[in-house]
């Protein structure tokens, strides 16, 4: 890197972060807020000795407030969460994947469809067809990908078509060593997607989950399917996978990878370049949201660029406020990049020291 690009890029990460500090300010001040914010947070606010709203002046000051703590998001009451800024609104529930335990919920207005549109903007319109329609063949139910991917779709001009998908079917099919009927689920959850494709020619973007893309991909070309580009995300997302689907399993389709969930919303992807090797690198959607990647034991110290950390998420909207929460994942933490002048991650995986495993099942 040259002086000149160096001294480009700090400049574009420092209006960044002062953007960033500003819409800290502001969410905590509508958060905080009597007439504005949510039971939950009024409520902690009262046990405090000092006065968010004005001591929160930048994103380090997050730190003040804690932890933001797992267990606050699982069971009710949900309406603990709602705004009063945002009351009579229509309130979605969003709940995690239920890997583990009771599945945390999220509230949801509109975020969504504000993550998604922002989304759209990194997907190119060769292998993306505005008026294209859509093929979303993942976790249905209470996720928010079911909505979130069909407002894609209809975001870009085109009808989303979906396949009904219980995760948590398969995840107990697994743990009760139900390996044959876990597999026959899966196929059966296949052959829908294929029959909606030969069914429907304007298909032409897909939405699925690495290890349903292999199982598809093992039936058919979806190059010759008429699919162009393939937005892909989940657990099994690894640079070897990466490698896999652009050289070999997509045959020229376009291929972009996702890191996202219910808490955050979604990180893009960093263009694919062959310095990079494949690796899997996220940037999340500041000011929206900011990902960092931190010492475990330790989490208040951020790891340096290149270093392995857990990854701790802060979400900072006006209809859900989550300052640092610790994530089930671990990763690498990726410098800044012109297009992403913000920390970034790489290669994200589940957290290596939990003991438990985790069934992924279909992701």
């Amino acid at each position: 890197m040259t002086a000149t690009t160096k001294a480009h890029l700090e400049a574009k990460a420092k209006t960044a972060r002062q953007a960033l500090d500003a819409w800290v300010r502001e969410i905590v001040s509508w958060h905080f807020d009597p007439a504005t914010g949510c039971p939950f947070w009024l409520d902690y606010a009262k046990g405090l000795t000092w006065d968010p709203r004005r001591e929160i002046q930048g994103y380090d000051d997050l730190g003040r407030l804690g932890p933001f703590q797992d267990e606050w998001l699982r069971g009710g009451p949900v309406r603990r969460w709602i705004p009063r800024g945002l009351s009579g609104k229509p309130v979605y529930i969003f709940e995690t994947g239920g890997s583990t335990g009771v599945p945390k919920s999220r509230i949801s207005i509109d975020d969504f469809r504000t993550d998604y549109e922002a989304f759209s903007g990194t997907l190119p319109h060769e292998f993306f067809p505005p008026g294209a329609d859509w093929l979303m063949v993942g976790p249905t139910g209470p996720r928010r990908l079911r909505l979130a991917v069909e407002h894609l779709a209809q975001y870009r001009g085109g009808i989303c078509f979906m396949v009904d998908l219980d995760p948590r079917w398969v995840i107990k099919l697994i743990k009760m060593g139900e390996l044959d009927m876990a597999e026959r689920y899966k196929q059966h959850v296949v052959e829908q997607g294929l029959t909606l494709l030969r069914a429907h020619e304007n298909i032409q973007c897909l939405f699925t989950t690495p290890k349903l893309l292999v199982a598809i991909c093992e039936k058919v070309s979806l190059k010759r399917m008429g699919i162009k580009g393939v937005f892909c995300g989940g657990t099994e997302m690894t640079p070897q996978f990466h490698r896999f689907a652009v050289e070999e399993l997509l045959d020229g389709v376009y291929f972009a990878p996702t890191y996202g969930n219910t808490l955050m919303g979604l990180a893009v992807h960093k263009p694919r370049v062959p310095e990079d090797n494949f690796a899997i690198i996220y940037y999340p959607p500041s000011p929206r949201a900011m990902i960092e990647v931190v010492d475990p034991d330790h989490p208040e110290r951020v790891v340096g660029h290149g270093e392995t950390g857990r990854v701790r998420l802060t979400t900072l909207t006006k209809e859900f406020f989550m300052p640092r929460f610790l994530e089930r994942d671990e990763a690498e933490r990726e410098a800044p990049c012109d297009l992403y002048p913000w920390d970034g991650v790489r290669n994200v995986r589940p957290f290596s020291r939990f003991q438990a495993k985790v069934v992924e099942g279909v992701y």
